[in-house]
Protein backbone atom coordinates (compact mmCIF):
# COMPACT_ATOMS: atom_id res chain seq x y z
CA UNK A 1 0.00 0.00 0.00
CA UNK A 2 2.83 2.43 0.89
CA UNK A 3 4.40 2.07 -2.57
CA UNK A 4 1.60 4.06 -4.14
CA UNK A 5 2.77 7.12 -2.19
CA UNK A 6 6.32 6.95 -3.54
CA UNK A 7 5.68 6.78 -7.26
CA UNK A 8 7.39 9.76 -8.95
CA UNK A 9 7.65 10.80 -12.55
CA UNK A 10 10.82 9.48 -14.18
CA UNK A 11 10.73 12.00 -17.03
CA UNK A 12 10.74 15.80 -17.04
CA UNK A 13 7.35 17.23 -16.11
CA UNK A 14 7.65 20.00 -18.68
CA UNK A 15 9.86 21.10 -21.52
CA UNK A 16 10.75 24.58 -22.67
CA UNK A 17 9.16 25.80 -25.89
CA UNK A 18 12.47 25.72 -27.71
CA UNK A 19 13.78 22.52 -26.15
CA UNK A 20 15.48 20.11 -28.47
CA UNK A 21 17.80 17.12 -28.10
CA UNK A 22 20.59 18.05 -25.72
CA UNK A 23 24.10 17.09 -26.91
CA UNK A 24 25.97 14.41 -24.99
CA UNK A 25 28.81 15.50 -22.73
CA UNK A 26 31.78 13.64 -21.27
CA UNK A 27 29.86 13.31 -17.98
CA UNK A 28 27.08 11.52 -19.85
CA UNK A 29 29.51 9.07 -21.46
CA UNK A 30 31.30 8.11 -18.24
CA UNK A 31 28.37 8.15 -15.83
CA UNK A 32 28.05 4.94 -13.84
CA UNK A 33 25.18 2.66 -14.94
CA UNK A 34 21.97 3.40 -13.10
CA UNK A 35 23.20 6.71 -11.66
CA UNK A 36 21.16 9.80 -12.45
CA UNK A 37 21.89 13.38 -11.57
CA UNK A 38 19.56 15.29 -9.26
CA UNK A 39 16.90 17.25 -11.16
CA UNK A 40 17.11 21.02 -11.48
CA UNK A 41 15.31 22.85 -8.70
CA UNK A 42 12.41 23.95 -10.89
CA UNK A 43 11.97 20.36 -12.05
CA UNK A 44 12.08 19.16 -8.44
CA UNK A 45 9.41 21.73 -7.53
CA UNK A 46 7.20 20.53 -10.38
CA UNK A 47 7.60 16.92 -9.26
CA UNK A 48 6.61 17.97 -5.75
CA UNK A 49 3.52 19.70 -7.14
CA UNK A 50 2.46 16.69 -9.22
CA UNK A 51 3.04 14.32 -6.31
CA UNK A 52 0.86 16.44 -4.04
CA UNK A 53 -1.93 16.97 -6.56
CA UNK A 54 -1.96 13.36 -7.81
CA UNK A 55 -1.14 11.47 -4.61
CA UNK A 56 -1.49 13.51 -1.44
CA UNK A 57 -4.38 15.96 -1.84
CA UNK A 58 -7.38 15.01 -3.91
CA UNK A 59 -7.72 18.10 -6.11
CA UNK A 60 -8.91 17.60 -9.71
CA UNK A 61 -9.62 21.34 -10.08
CA UNK A 62 -7.39 22.87 -12.76
CA UNK A 63 -8.38 26.52 -12.43
CA UNK A 64 -5.01 28.10 -13.38
CA UNK A 65 -5.17 27.64 -17.13
CA UNK A 66 -2.61 28.15 -19.90
CA UNK A 67 -3.30 27.77 -23.60
CA UNK A 68 -1.73 28.39 -27.00
CA UNK A 69 -4.48 30.22 -28.82
CA UNK A 70 -8.09 29.85 -27.81
CA UNK A 71 -8.95 26.80 -25.68
CA UNK A 72 -11.85 24.52 -26.53
CA UNK A 73 -14.94 25.86 -24.77
CA UNK A 74 -18.31 24.27 -24.02
CA UNK A 75 -21.43 26.04 -22.83
CA UNK A 76 -23.13 23.96 -20.13
CA UNK A 77 -26.43 24.41 -18.34
CA UNK A 78 -28.95 27.19 -18.85
CA UNK A 79 -27.24 29.88 -16.73
CA UNK A 80 -24.41 30.79 -19.10
CA UNK A 81 -21.78 28.49 -17.51
CA UNK A 82 -18.75 27.48 -19.58
CA UNK A 83 -16.08 24.84 -19.19
CA UNK A 84 -12.76 25.32 -21.00
CA UNK A 85 -10.15 22.73 -21.96
CA UNK A 86 -6.70 24.39 -21.90
CA UNK A 87 -4.05 23.31 -24.39
CA UNK A 88 -1.01 23.69 -22.11
CA UNK A 89 -0.28 22.18 -18.67
CA UNK A 90 -2.60 23.84 -16.17
CA UNK A 91 -2.67 23.68 -12.40
CA UNK A 92 -4.75 23.55 -9.22
CA UNK A 93 -4.48 26.88 -7.43
CA UNK A 94 -5.02 25.44 -3.94
CA UNK A 95 -1.81 23.40 -4.36
CA UNK A 96 0.34 25.52 -6.67
CA UNK A 97 -0.03 28.83 -4.80
CA UNK A 98 1.04 27.38 -1.44
CA UNK A 99 3.97 25.68 -3.19
CA UNK A 100 5.07 28.93 -4.81
CA UNK A 101 4.79 30.62 -1.41
CA UNK A 102 7.12 27.96 -0.04
CA UNK A 103 9.53 28.59 -2.93
CA UNK A 104 9.73 32.38 -2.53
CA UNK A 105 9.30 32.56 1.24
CA UNK A 106 5.87 34.17 1.01
CA UNK A 107 2.76 34.47 3.14
CA UNK A 108 -0.24 32.45 2.03
CA UNK A 109 -3.80 32.67 3.36
CA UNK A 110 -5.88 29.53 2.76
CA UNK A 111 -9.62 30.12 3.06
CA UNK A 112 -12.55 27.74 2.99
CA UNK A 113 -14.94 25.80 5.18
CA UNK A 114 -13.82 23.27 7.77
CA UNK A 115 -12.41 19.96 6.55
CA UNK A 116 -11.34 21.13 3.09
CA UNK A 117 -7.65 20.29 3.49
CA UNK A 118 -6.27 23.76 4.25
CA UNK A 119 -4.13 22.67 7.18
CA UNK A 120 -3.07 19.48 5.40
CA UNK A 121 -1.68 21.50 2.49
CA UNK A 122 0.21 23.77 4.89
CA UNK A 123 1.63 20.79 6.79
CA UNK A 124 2.83 19.27 3.52
CA UNK A 125 4.81 22.47 2.87
CA UNK A 126 6.46 22.06 6.27
CA UNK A 127 7.43 18.48 5.43
CA UNK A 128 8.89 19.60 2.08
CA UNK A 129 11.16 21.91 4.11
CA UNK A 130 12.69 18.89 5.83
CA UNK A 131 10.76 18.65 9.12
CA UNK A 132 9.16 15.35 10.23
CA UNK A 133 5.40 15.35 9.87
CA UNK A 134 4.77 15.01 13.61
CA UNK A 135 7.01 18.01 14.34
CA UNK A 136 5.21 20.13 11.75
CA UNK A 137 1.81 19.25 13.21
CA UNK A 138 3.07 19.96 16.73
CA UNK A 139 4.26 23.39 15.58
CA UNK A 140 0.89 24.44 14.15
CA UNK A 141 -0.44 27.42 16.14
CA UNK A 142 -4.13 26.95 16.80
CA UNK A 143 -6.01 30.24 16.79
CA UNK A 144 -8.41 30.53 19.72
CA UNK A 145 -9.89 33.39 21.79
CA UNK A 146 -7.64 32.78 24.82
CA UNK A 147 -4.34 32.75 22.87
CA UNK A 148 -1.92 35.13 24.57
CA UNK A 149 1.36 36.58 23.35
CA UNK A 150 3.23 34.28 25.76
CA UNK A 151 1.36 31.27 24.34
CA UNK A 152 2.50 32.34 20.90
CA UNK A 153 6.15 33.27 21.46
CA UNK A 154 7.27 31.84 24.81
CA UNK A 155 7.54 32.77 28.47
CA UNK A 156 10.23 34.43 30.61
CA UNK A 157 12.17 32.05 32.82
CA UNK A 158 10.66 32.19 36.36
CA UNK A 159 14.07 32.27 38.05
CA UNK A 160 15.12 35.30 36.00
CA UNK A 161 11.87 37.09 36.82
CA UNK A 162 12.74 36.83 40.51
CA UNK A 163 16.49 37.48 40.38
CA UNK A 164 16.94 39.84 37.40
CA UNK A 165 17.85 43.42 38.15
CA UNK A 166 16.65 44.64 34.76
CA UNK A 167 14.64 43.45 31.79
CA UNK A 168 17.87 42.83 29.87
CA UNK A 169 18.76 40.07 32.35
CA UNK A 170 15.55 38.11 31.82
CA UNK A 171 15.92 35.04 29.63
CA UNK A 172 13.00 33.95 27.46
CA UNK A 173 12.07 30.33 26.78
CA UNK A 174 11.22 30.90 23.13
CA UNK A 175 8.78 28.59 21.37
CA UNK A 176 10.46 26.18 18.97
CA UNK A 177 8.10 26.94 16.06
CA UNK A 178 9.45 30.49 15.75
CA UNK A 179 12.59 29.38 13.88
CA UNK A 180 11.00 26.82 11.58
CA UNK A 181 11.27 27.49 7.83
CA UNK A 182 7.51 26.92 7.47
CA UNK A 183 5.21 28.52 10.03
CA UNK A 184 1.50 27.63 10.23
CA UNK A 185 -1.22 29.59 12.04
CA UNK A 186 -4.60 27.87 11.98
CA UNK A 187 -7.78 29.98 12.09
CA UNK A 188 -5.97 33.26 12.55
CA UNK A 189 -9.26 35.15 12.68
CA UNK A 190 -9.94 33.63 16.11
CA UNK A 191 -6.84 35.22 17.68
CA UNK A 192 -7.32 38.22 20.02
CA UNK A 193 -6.39 41.60 18.60
CA UNK A 194 -3.43 42.17 20.95
CA UNK A 195 -1.93 38.80 20.02
CA UNK A 196 -2.52 39.59 16.34
CA UNK A 197 -0.35 42.68 16.79
CA UNK A 198 2.53 40.54 18.08
CA UNK A 199 1.99 38.19 15.14
CA UNK A 200 2.11 41.16 12.77
CA UNK A 201 5.59 42.09 14.02
CA UNK A 202 6.81 38.56 13.27
CA UNK A 203 5.23 38.46 9.83
CA UNK A 204 6.17 42.00 8.77
CA UNK A 205 9.57 42.52 10.41
CA UNK A 206 10.90 38.99 10.91
CA UNK A 207 11.45 39.18 14.65
CA UNK A 208 9.59 38.71 17.91
CA UNK A 209 10.06 40.71 21.11
CA UNK A 210 9.27 39.90 24.73
CA UNK A 211 10.50 41.63 27.92
CA UNK A 212 13.02 43.66 25.92
CA UNK A 213 14.46 40.47 24.41
CA UNK A 214 14.41 39.95 20.65
CA UNK A 215 14.58 36.83 18.51
CA UNK A 216 14.81 36.62 14.74
CA UNK A 217 12.31 34.24 13.18
CA UNK A 218 14.13 33.39 9.93
CA UNK A 219 15.91 30.00 9.81
CA UNK A 220 19.56 29.58 8.79
CA UNK A 221 18.59 29.49 5.10
CA UNK A 222 17.03 32.94 5.41
CA UNK A 223 13.85 31.68 3.70
CA UNK A 224 10.71 31.45 5.82
CA UNK A 225 7.18 30.98 4.57
CA UNK A 226 3.95 31.57 6.47
CA UNK A 227 0.65 29.77 6.05
CA UNK A 228 -2.57 31.03 7.61
CA UNK A 229 -6.01 29.46 7.47
CA UNK A 230 -9.45 31.00 7.93
CA UNK A 231 -13.02 30.02 7.14
CA UNK A 232 -13.48 33.18 5.05
CA UNK A 233 -11.69 36.41 4.15
CA UNK A 234 -14.65 38.75 4.55
CA UNK A 235 -14.06 39.73 8.17
CA UNK A 236 -15.73 36.76 9.82
CA UNK A 237 -14.33 35.05 12.90
CA UNK A 238 -14.21 35.50 16.65
CA UNK A 239 -12.07 38.62 16.25
CA UNK A 240 -11.78 40.86 13.19
CA UNK A 241 -8.36 40.57 11.55
CA UNK A 242 -6.45 43.84 11.85
CA UNK A 243 -6.02 45.41 8.43
CA UNK A 244 -2.22 45.61 8.67
CA UNK A 245 -2.00 41.84 9.22
CA UNK A 246 -4.53 41.08 6.47
CA UNK A 247 -2.53 43.25 4.09
CA UNK A 248 0.59 41.17 4.75
CA UNK A 249 -0.96 38.12 3.09
CA UNK A 250 0.84 37.78 -0.24
CA UNK A 251 -1.70 35.44 -1.80
CA UNK A 252 -5.21 34.34 -0.84
CA UNK A 253 -6.20 30.87 -2.00
CA UNK A 254 -9.71 29.37 -1.73
CA UNK A 255 -9.74 25.71 -0.79
CA UNK A 256 -11.41 23.33 -3.23
CA UNK A 257 -14.35 21.14 -2.34
CA UNK A 258 -14.23 17.36 -2.50
CA UNK A 259 -15.11 15.70 -5.81
CA UNK A 260 -17.33 12.67 -5.18
CA UNK A 261 -15.74 10.71 -8.05
CA UNK A 262 -12.68 10.21 -5.84
CA UNK A 263 -14.54 8.62 -2.95
CA UNK A 264 -12.69 5.31 -3.34
CA UNK A 265 -9.43 7.05 -2.40
CA UNK A 266 -11.01 8.26 0.84
CA UNK A 267 -12.09 4.71 1.66
CA UNK A 268 -8.54 3.43 1.02
CA UNK A 269 -7.04 6.06 3.35
CA UNK A 270 -9.51 5.31 6.13
CA UNK A 271 -8.88 1.58 5.89
CA UNK A 272 -5.09 2.03 5.94
CA UNK A 273 -5.09 4.85 8.51
CA UNK A 274 -2.85 6.92 6.22
CA UNK A 275 -2.02 10.61 6.26
CA UNK A 276 -0.33 12.01 3.15
CA UNK A 277 2.15 14.16 5.08
CA UNK A 278 3.64 10.97 6.56
CA UNK A 279 4.51 9.58 3.11
CA UNK A 280 6.34 12.43 1.37
CA UNK A 281 9.15 10.88 -0.73
CA UNK A 282 12.66 11.75 0.39
CA UNK A 283 13.49 12.93 -3.15
CA UNK A 284 11.06 15.83 -2.76
CA UNK A 285 12.58 17.31 0.40
CA UNK A 286 14.32 20.69 -0.02
CA UNK A 287 17.22 21.46 2.29
CA UNK A 288 18.11 24.99 3.39
CA UNK A 289 20.62 25.55 0.61
CA UNK A 290 18.10 24.49 -2.03
CA UNK A 291 15.50 26.84 -0.60
CA UNK A 292 17.97 29.72 -0.74
CA UNK A 293 18.94 28.93 -4.33
CA UNK A 294 15.30 28.54 -5.39
CA UNK A 295 14.36 31.98 -4.14
CA UNK A 296 17.43 33.51 -5.82
CA UNK A 297 16.54 31.77 -9.10
CA UNK A 298 12.99 33.11 -8.97
CA UNK A 299 14.13 36.68 -8.34
CA UNK A 300 16.51 36.43 -11.31
CA UNK A 301 13.71 35.72 -13.83
CA UNK A 302 13.49 38.85 -16.03
CA UNK A 303 10.32 40.85 -16.67
CA UNK A 304 10.38 41.97 -20.35
CA UNK A 305 9.49 45.53 -21.27
CA UNK A 306 6.29 44.45 -23.05
CA UNK A 307 5.01 42.85 -19.84
CA UNK A 308 6.05 45.86 -17.74
CA UNK A 309 4.10 48.27 -19.93
CA UNK A 310 0.86 46.27 -19.64
CA UNK A 311 1.26 45.99 -15.88
CA UNK A 312 2.04 49.69 -15.65
CA UNK A 313 -1.16 50.46 -17.58
CA UNK A 314 -3.23 48.13 -15.37
CA UNK A 315 -1.96 49.73 -12.16
CA UNK A 316 -2.82 53.21 -13.47
CA UNK A 317 -6.60 52.66 -13.34
CA UNK A 318 -7.30 52.50 -9.65
CA UNK A 319 -5.93 55.40 -7.58
CA UNK A 320 -7.68 58.31 -9.28
CA UNK A 321 -11.21 59.46 -8.41
CA UNK A 322 -12.72 62.64 -9.82
CA UNK A 323 -13.85 64.91 -6.99
CA UNK A 324 -11.63 63.26 -4.40
CA UNK A 325 -9.88 66.55 -3.61
CA UNK A 326 -9.50 70.15 -4.81
CA UNK A 327 -5.79 70.01 -5.61
CA UNK A 328 -5.22 67.79 -8.63
CA UNK A 329 -2.67 65.54 -6.91
CA UNK A 330 -5.18 64.87 -4.11
CA UNK A 331 -7.89 63.48 -6.38
CA UNK A 332 -7.34 59.97 -5.10
CA UNK A 333 -9.38 57.33 -3.31
CA UNK A 334 -6.91 57.41 -0.44
CA UNK A 335 -7.68 61.10 0.14
CA UNK A 336 -11.38 60.26 0.44
CA UNK A 337 -10.84 57.23 2.67
CA UNK A 338 -8.42 58.85 5.11
CA UNK A 339 -10.83 61.77 5.54
CA UNK A 340 -13.64 59.39 6.50
CA UNK A 341 -15.51 59.69 3.19
CA UNK A 342 -17.11 56.95 1.10
CA UNK A 343 -15.47 56.29 -2.25
CA UNK A 344 -18.61 54.79 -3.91
CA UNK A 345 -20.52 58.02 -3.23
CA UNK A 346 -17.74 60.13 -4.78
CA UNK A 347 -17.67 57.87 -7.84
CA UNK A 348 -21.46 58.11 -8.26
CA UNK A 349 -21.34 61.91 -8.06
CA UNK A 350 -19.11 62.03 -11.16
CA UNK A 351 -22.06 62.01 -13.55
CA UNK A 352 -19.97 62.82 -16.61
CA UNK A 353 -17.80 59.70 -16.40
CA UNK A 354 -18.29 56.53 -18.44
CA UNK A 355 -18.39 54.01 -15.61
CA UNK A 356 -18.39 51.06 -18.00
CA UNK A 357 -15.06 52.13 -19.52
CA UNK A 358 -13.47 53.31 -16.27
CA UNK A 359 -12.01 50.23 -14.58
CA UNK A 360 -11.09 52.33 -11.57
CA UNK A 361 -14.78 52.96 -10.86
CA UNK A 362 -15.18 49.25 -10.09
CA UNK A 363 -12.94 49.47 -7.02
CA UNK A 364 -13.06 51.39 -3.74
CA UNK A 365 -9.30 51.63 -3.32
CA UNK A 366 -5.98 51.72 -5.14
CA UNK A 367 -3.01 49.39 -4.93
CA UNK A 368 -0.21 49.57 -2.40
CA UNK A 369 3.44 49.34 -3.36
CA UNK A 370 3.61 46.12 -1.32
CA UNK A 371 0.89 44.52 -3.45
CA UNK A 372 2.69 45.51 -6.66
CA UNK A 373 5.98 44.03 -5.43
CA UNK A 374 4.22 40.82 -4.44
CA UNK A 375 2.61 40.54 -7.87
CA UNK A 376 6.00 40.92 -9.55
CA UNK A 377 7.60 38.27 -7.31
CA UNK A 378 4.84 35.69 -7.78
CA UNK A 379 4.69 36.29 -11.54
CA UNK A 380 8.41 35.50 -11.60
CA UNK A 381 7.75 32.39 -9.51
CA UNK A 382 5.04 31.24 -11.90
CA UNK A 383 7.31 31.69 -14.92
CA UNK A 384 10.14 29.86 -13.12
CA UNK A 385 7.84 26.99 -12.16
CA UNK A 386 6.63 26.66 -15.76
CA UNK A 387 10.20 26.55 -17.05
CA UNK A 388 9.97 29.87 -18.90
CA UNK A 389 13.02 32.06 -19.51
CA UNK A 390 11.12 35.26 -18.73
CA UNK A 391 7.78 36.36 -17.31
CA UNK A 392 4.93 36.24 -19.81
CA UNK A 393 1.56 37.98 -19.71
CA UNK A 394 -0.01 34.56 -19.11
CA UNK A 395 2.02 34.23 -15.89
CA UNK A 396 0.77 37.60 -14.67
CA UNK A 397 -2.84 36.84 -15.59
CA UNK A 398 -2.67 33.50 -13.76
CA UNK A 399 -1.26 34.86 -10.51
CA UNK A 400 -2.98 38.26 -10.34
CA UNK A 401 -6.37 37.18 -8.87
CA UNK A 402 -4.70 35.44 -5.92
CA UNK A 403 -2.31 38.30 -5.14
CA UNK A 404 -4.89 41.10 -5.39
CA UNK A 405 -7.73 39.32 -3.63
CA UNK A 406 -8.38 41.25 -0.44
CA UNK A 407 -6.17 44.11 -1.63
CA UNK A 408 -8.22 45.49 -4.55
CA UNK A 409 -11.78 45.77 -3.25
CA UNK A 410 -14.90 45.84 -5.47
CA UNK A 411 -17.25 48.81 -5.47
CA UNK A 412 -20.60 47.21 -4.57
CA UNK A 413 -22.60 50.12 -6.04
CA UNK A 414 -21.02 49.86 -9.50
CA UNK A 415 -23.69 49.10 -12.12
CA UNK A 416 -21.69 46.15 -13.42
CA UNK A 417 -22.63 44.05 -10.41
CA UNK A 418 -26.36 44.61 -11.03
CA UNK A 419 -26.54 43.40 -14.63
CA UNK A 420 -27.59 39.85 -15.49
CA UNK A 421 -24.82 37.27 -15.37
CA UNK A 422 -22.36 39.92 -14.15
CA UNK A 423 -23.92 39.63 -10.70
CA UNK A 424 -21.88 36.47 -10.22
CA UNK A 425 -18.74 38.60 -10.04
CA UNK A 426 -19.95 40.20 -6.80
CA UNK A 427 -19.11 36.92 -5.03
CA UNK A 428 -16.55 35.43 -7.46
CA UNK A 429 -13.80 37.94 -6.71
CA UNK A 430 -11.09 35.96 -8.49
CA UNK A 431 -13.00 35.96 -11.79
CA UNK A 432 -13.72 39.68 -11.40
CA UNK A 433 -10.01 40.45 -10.98
CA UNK A 434 -9.11 38.25 -13.95
CA UNK A 435 -11.72 39.96 -16.09
CA UNK A 436 -10.47 43.42 -15.14
CA UNK A 437 -6.91 42.53 -16.14
CA UNK A 438 -8.14 41.13 -19.46
CA UNK A 439 -10.17 44.30 -20.10
CA UNK A 440 -7.15 46.45 -19.22
CA UNK A 441 -5.09 44.56 -21.81
CA UNK A 442 -7.83 45.15 -24.41
CA UNK A 443 -7.81 48.89 -23.65
CA UNK A 444 -4.01 48.90 -23.83
CA UNK A 445 -4.18 47.44 -27.35
CA UNK A 446 -7.05 49.72 -28.43
CA UNK A 447 -5.10 52.82 -27.38
CA UNK A 448 -1.98 51.57 -29.14
CA UNK A 449 0.10 52.04 -26.00
CA UNK A 450 2.54 49.34 -27.09
CA UNK A 451 3.48 51.32 -30.22
CA UNK A 452 2.91 54.95 -29.23
CA UNK A 453 3.41 56.24 -25.70
CA UNK A 454 4.49 59.92 -25.67
CA UNK A 455 4.83 60.15 -21.89
CA UNK A 456 7.04 57.06 -21.83
CA UNK A 457 9.21 58.65 -24.53
CA UNK A 458 9.55 61.85 -22.50
CA UNK A 459 10.55 59.85 -19.43
CA UNK A 460 13.13 57.96 -21.48
CA UNK A 461 14.66 61.27 -22.59
CA UNK A 462 15.14 62.29 -18.96
CA UNK A 463 16.43 58.85 -17.93
CA UNK A 464 19.27 59.23 -20.42
CA UNK A 465 20.53 62.09 -18.25
CA UNK A 466 20.97 65.82 -18.68
CA UNK A 467 24.71 65.88 -19.31
CA UNK A 468 25.32 67.85 -22.47
CA UNK A 469 21.69 69.02 -22.77
CA UNK A 470 21.62 72.74 -23.48
CA UNK A 471 19.14 75.18 -22.00
CA UNK A 472 17.57 75.53 -25.44
CA UNK A 473 17.06 71.76 -25.76
CA UNK A 474 15.60 71.60 -22.26
CA UNK A 475 13.23 74.45 -23.10
CA UNK A 476 12.16 72.57 -26.22
CA UNK A 477 11.33 69.55 -24.07
CA UNK A 478 9.34 71.78 -21.73
CA UNK A 479 7.28 72.87 -24.72
CA UNK A 480 6.64 69.21 -25.63
CA UNK A 481 5.52 68.48 -22.08
CA UNK A 482 3.10 71.41 -22.04
CA UNK A 483 1.70 70.35 -25.40
CA UNK A 484 1.09 66.86 -24.10
CA UNK A 485 -0.76 68.23 -21.06
CA UNK A 486 -2.98 70.32 -23.36
CA UNK A 487 -3.74 67.25 -25.47
CA UNK A 488 -4.88 65.24 -22.43
CA UNK A 489 -6.88 68.20 -21.06
CA UNK A 490 -8.70 68.55 -24.39
CA UNK A 491 -10.21 65.05 -24.11
CA UNK A 492 -12.69 66.22 -21.45
CA UNK A 493 -13.07 62.95 -19.52
CA UNK A 494 -10.27 61.86 -17.22
CA UNK A 495 -9.37 58.30 -16.28
CA UNK A 496 -6.77 56.85 -13.96
CA UNK A 497 -4.26 56.49 -16.78
CA UNK A 498 -4.61 60.21 -17.51
CA UNK A 499 -4.11 61.07 -13.85
CA UNK A 500 -0.81 59.16 -13.73
CA UNK A 501 0.31 60.72 -17.01
CA UNK A 502 -0.49 64.25 -15.87
CA UNK A 503 1.30 63.81 -12.54
CA UNK A 504 4.30 62.40 -14.41
CA UNK A 505 4.28 65.29 -16.88
CA UNK A 506 4.22 67.79 -14.02
CA UNK A 507 7.19 65.95 -12.50
CA UNK A 508 9.09 66.19 -15.79
CA UNK A 509 8.17 69.86 -16.12
CA UNK A 510 9.62 70.58 -12.68
CA UNK A 511 12.83 68.70 -13.44
CA UNK A 512 13.43 70.57 -16.69
CA UNK A 513 12.40 73.93 -15.22
CA UNK A 514 14.97 73.56 -12.45
CA UNK A 515 17.60 72.47 -14.99
CA UNK A 516 16.94 75.43 -17.30
CA UNK A 517 17.33 77.88 -14.42
CA UNK A 518 20.57 76.21 -13.37
CA UNK A 519 21.91 76.21 -16.95
CA UNK A 520 21.02 79.89 -17.46
CA UNK A 521 22.80 80.88 -14.25
CA UNK A 522 25.94 79.08 -15.44
CA UNK A 523 25.87 80.79 -18.86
Amino acid sequence: MADRWHKLSESPTTTAADAGVAPLTADDLFRAPGRTDAPALDEKARRAYYWIVNRAVISPYYDIEFSDGDPLTFGVGDAGAEITLPTQPSFSSNILLPLLSFVVGGKCLLIGGPGRGKTTVAVLMGVLAGSPAHDVRRGVQQGQPQLTISDLVGIPLPRDLVQAGSLAEIGIAWRDWLSRPVKIVDEYNRIPTKTQSALLTMVAEGYVESHDQMRRTAPASGVESWFFTANDDAGGGTFPVIQALRDRMDVTVPAAGFNSRFFDELVARVEAGEKPEEHVPEELIFDGDEQTRMRAAVRAVPVPDAVRRRLEFFFSHFEFVQGGGRRFEYRTKDTVTTAGGRVPEVIESNSGADLTADLGAQTTNGLSVRALQTLILYAKAMAWFRGRAAVEIADVAAILPFVLRGKLLPNPTHPRFDVGAERELATDVSSWLSDMFAESCRQFDALGRGQHDPVRALLADLDRGLDGVSAIDASRRLTEIEARIRAIAATGKLYGRDFDDLVTLKYLHQRYTAYVRWAERRA
